[in-house]
Protein backbone atom coordinates (compact mmCIF):
# COMPACT_ATOMS: atom_id res chain seq x y z
CA UNK A 1 0.00 0.00 0.00
CA UNK A 2 1.16 3.54 -0.98
CA UNK A 3 1.41 5.89 1.98
CA UNK A 4 0.76 9.52 1.81
CA UNK A 5 1.72 12.76 3.70
CA UNK A 6 -0.60 13.56 6.46
CA UNK A 7 -1.55 9.95 6.72
CA UNK A 8 -2.02 8.31 10.22
CA UNK A 9 -0.24 5.35 10.64
CA UNK A 10 0.56 2.43 13.16
CA UNK A 11 4.12 0.90 13.06
CA UNK A 12 4.58 -2.41 15.96
CA UNK A 13 7.62 -1.04 17.93
CA UNK A 14 6.37 3.09 17.74
CA UNK A 15 2.72 3.05 17.85
CA UNK A 16 0.55 5.32 16.16
CA UNK A 17 1.94 8.33 14.34
CA UNK A 18 1.56 10.57 11.45
CA UNK A 19 3.48 10.52 7.97
CA UNK A 20 4.85 14.45 7.78
CA UNK A 21 7.12 13.42 4.62
CA UNK A 22 7.92 10.66 2.33
CA UNK A 23 9.13 10.26 -1.06
CA UNK A 24 11.22 7.36 -2.80
CA UNK A 25 14.13 6.98 -0.32
CA UNK A 26 12.57 8.08 3.16
CA UNK A 27 9.50 8.32 5.45
CA UNK A 28 9.45 10.70 8.24
CA UNK A 29 6.70 9.94 10.97
CA UNK A 30 6.00 12.26 14.14
CA UNK A 31 4.71 9.32 16.41
CA UNK A 32 2.29 10.43 19.46
CA UNK A 33 4.60 8.73 22.29
CA UNK A 34 8.37 8.71 20.28
CA UNK A 35 8.47 11.82 18.80
CA UNK A 36 10.41 11.76 14.68
CA UNK A 37 11.44 8.99 13.15
CA UNK A 38 12.60 8.62 9.77
CA UNK A 39 12.89 5.17 8.22
CA UNK A 40 13.47 3.68 4.87
CA UNK A 41 10.53 3.89 2.83
CA UNK A 42 11.65 0.45 0.78
CA UNK A 43 11.87 -1.57 4.42
CA UNK A 44 9.23 0.08 6.52
CA UNK A 45 6.56 -1.80 7.66
CA UNK A 46 3.11 0.70 8.45
CA UNK A 47 -0.34 -0.17 8.64
CA UNK A 48 -3.18 2.37 8.66
CA UNK A 49 -4.25 3.50 11.98
CA UNK A 50 -8.26 3.95 12.77
CA UNK A 51 -8.75 7.05 14.54
CA UNK A 52 -7.76 10.66 13.55
CA UNK A 53 -4.31 11.78 14.89
CA UNK A 54 -4.44 13.50 18.12
CA UNK A 55 -4.04 17.73 18.05
CA UNK A 56 -0.38 18.03 19.28
CA UNK A 57 0.67 21.16 21.32
CA UNK A 58 2.85 23.79 19.58
CA UNK A 59 5.67 24.57 21.34
CA UNK A 60 6.96 28.31 21.63
CA UNK A 61 10.68 28.23 20.96
CA UNK A 62 13.09 30.19 22.83
CA UNK A 63 13.34 32.99 21.03
CA UNK A 64 9.68 33.51 20.69
CA UNK A 65 9.16 33.29 24.81
CA UNK A 66 12.14 35.47 25.13
CA UNK A 67 11.04 37.81 22.95
CA UNK A 68 7.07 37.93 24.29
CA UNK A 69 8.75 37.96 28.36
CA UNK A 70 10.86 41.00 27.26
CA UNK A 71 7.74 42.79 25.47
CA UNK A 72 5.70 42.28 28.60
CA UNK A 73 8.18 43.95 30.75
CA UNK A 74 8.19 46.99 28.69
CA UNK A 75 4.82 47.56 29.20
Amino acid sequence: MTFKAGQYIRHSKYGNGTIVERDDDRTTVDFDAFGVKKFVTSLAAFEVAEGVAPKKKRTVGRRRAKAAAAAAGAE
